[in-house]
């Protein structure tokens, strides 16, 4: 992979108010256009952008710059790096362990059954596996399905949590809100918990109203043996 200048524009505006460089020589340095290196001299461009010192980056040496400017058909070369970067592998599919590879038939029936808003492209890149072997679990015509048994492919070590996360929440997307029969037990409608309202309120009332009875009884009756005591 080529090496890259880091934060071009930067580059050239700390060139230009630092170096006797040419506008051609900064701009084939950082990529950039001599009109565009121009009209950074002139402040009509990157008047925002805080110039970067390549010097301090290590991307150019002083020399390099001195030899620029005493030669100005010399083009500015990037410096070597001290430390090499490895180039990051193109991502293809996932890799299984021969040791665990047997126990990716159980984790797409775990996923199959706990996950059906799952691809089947989502669940070869999740335990890497194949679609037509994602079909025959799905089918029940896999050569074990009598032998297989759902288990986590978190736990199994065939992808981490936060990937089966992440293609849950795409898979996810898009999809119709369930209804009232998949929920189960729902809500009661406001004009059922108006009713049991009323109801409860009416039953208070008749509490109420009770009391009241048994006290007037009560009232009552004293006064019936009052009466008999006058008599005697």
């Amino acid at each position: 992979m080529a090496q890259q200048l880091l934060m071009p524009k930067a580059t050239a505006v700390w060139l230009v108010d630092n170096t006797a460089l040419s506008f051609d020589q900064i701009a084939q340095f950082c990529k950039l256009h001599p009109l565009e290196v121009k009209a950074i001299a002139d402040g009509e461009s990157a008047q925002g952008i805080k110039g970067l010192d390549p010097i301090s980056t290590g991307q150019l040496s002083r020399d390099e710059i001195a030899r620029a400017e005493a030669n100005p058909s010399h083009k500015l070369k990037l410096s070597e790096p001290k430390v090499r970067v490895p180039e990051s592998k193109r991502k293809g599919p996932r890799y299984t362990p021969v040791s665990k590879r047997q126990d990716r038939p159980n984790a797409i029936l775990w996923l199959v059954r706990n996950h059906p808003e799952l691809k089947d492209a989502q669940i070869s890149r999740l335990v890497g596996t194949t679609k037509s072997t994602i079909e025959q679990i799905r089918d029940r015509t896999h050569w074990n399905s009598t032998n297989l048994t759902p288990m986590d492919p978190v736990t199994l070590g065939l992808c981490s949590q936060i990937d089966l996360d992440l293609e849950v929440e795409k898979a996810s997307k898009g999809r119709p809100l369930p209804t009232a029969a998949e929920l189960g037990a729902t809500l009661q409608p406001a004009q059922e918990t108006e009713k049991l309202g009323f109801r409860d309120e009416r039953e208070e009332e008749k509490e109420i109203d009770a009391d009241a009875v048994f006290a007037k009884l009560k009232s009552m009756k004293r006064s019936d043996e009052d009466e008999d005591d006058d008599r005697f």
